[in-house]
């Protein structure tokens, strides 16, 4: 009120803050978060035995995480990331747990048995390794990625 001149009017409206875009650190982290928790699934399930297909589920909770702190921008692209990054590391894990098992038998170490495996040698593997609620939670899984990754 110096001088007479009214004071400076506010504006109510909010600023949106800038659109944050995926960057190469972003797409690093998604790819660090996927394959290192594909690691982790083949080396519990190598420990125990069994397919452990529930680790579907918290991969999609590792991924959604993964996303978020890569600043992703929400939408149909970080929902599709989500639900890929989930799809790979359930084919990677069930690729390297069948790869391994049969390596193991053949005197192979798993990376030359995982290089060496075929697709449709994988697929009659990992059906046969694979039941029902297997199936039942890698949906869940998939299911689960596209909800918290949207």
């Amino acid at each position: 009120m110096l001088c007479g001149l009214p004071p400076p009017e506010r504006s109510m409206t909010a600023v949106a803050p800038p659109a944050r875009r995926a960057t190469w650190f972003s797409w690093l982290l998604l790819l660090l978060g996927a394959f290192g928790f594909a690691a982790v699934w083949v080396l519990a399930s190598l420990y125990t035995g069994r397919q452990l297909g529930w680790m579907a589920v918290l991969g999609a909770l590792d991924i959604a995480w993964m996303l978020r702190l890569g600043g992703w921008q929400r939408g149909w692209g970080r929902m599709l990331a989500g639900v890929g990054a989930t799809a790979a590391i359930v084919i990677a894990s069930n690729w390297f747990i069948a790869a391994t098992q049969l390596g193991g038998m053949l005197g192979l170490d798993p990376w030359d048995s995982a290089m060496r495996l075929g697709w449709h040698h994988a697929w009659i593997l990992v059906t046969l390794a694979n039941h029902a609620m297997d199936a039942v939670w890698i949906t869940v899984g998939l299911l689960v990625a596209a909800w918290l990754s949207r």
